[in-house]
């Protein structure tokens, strides 16, 4: 009883602190990236993301899928570190287990940070993407894990991918260095 007394006032306090990434990115959108990540609302998507990053697994991953007026993509550890074969960027994931969806009431607003899934609601592991503009339409169907809180100019400046699945030709922006921030 004690401890469940504890656990609700812990939650009615709000966290302690507050998890967040700092990206600097390298390219054509050069500069830096924050965002706050909401640990309460995707616990499980935020505690992957920041063991990623806390690794260097983000470390020199470019956004390979980057759609005007939609979104930019990054997050492949996989496949998608600069440099490498870019064809595959986007198809993998790390070595950690895919994460069960965690759906909110949160919409995808622009700046809003959402994770990158295929057709499984729970295959998303680590590539994430960052909304250019609001996509109602991916509301409740893909969870939001964080927003920027500075460097939407950055952000905005990220080289465009073509077509309808926005591959970037040439060389990419990437994430050069992802930090936690607390």
């Amino acid at each position: 009883m004690r401890k469940a007394l504890c656990a609700l006032a812990l939650l009615a306090a709000g966290p302690a602190f507050a998890t967040g990434l700092e990206i600097e990115v390298a390219g054509e959108a050069e500069g830096t990236i924050k965002i706050d990540l909401f640990e309460d609302v995707a616990p499980k998507h935020v505690e992957q993301i920041t063991a990623l990053a806390g690794e260097g697994q983000y470390d020199g991953v470019v956004f390979h899928r980057v759609i005007e007026g939609f979104m930019a993509q990054t997050g492949d550890v996989e496949f998608g570190k600069a440099g490498g074969d870019m064809r595959r960027a986007g198809q993998g994931g790390s070595g950690r287990p895919d994460l069960p969806a965690e759906f909110s009431e949160l919409a995808f607003d622009r700046g809003v940070v959402g994770m990158a899934r295929a057709q499984d609601p729970n295959s998303a592991n680590s590539q994430f993407f960052i909304m250019f503009e609001p996509g109602h339409f991916l509301n409740g169907q893909y969870t939001v894990v964080g927003e920027v809180t500075e460097g939407m100019d950055v952000v905005d400046a990220i080289k465009r991918g073509e077509g309808p699945n926005g591959a970037v030709i040439g060389q990419p922006d990437s994430m050069a260095k992802v930090s936690v921030t607390e």
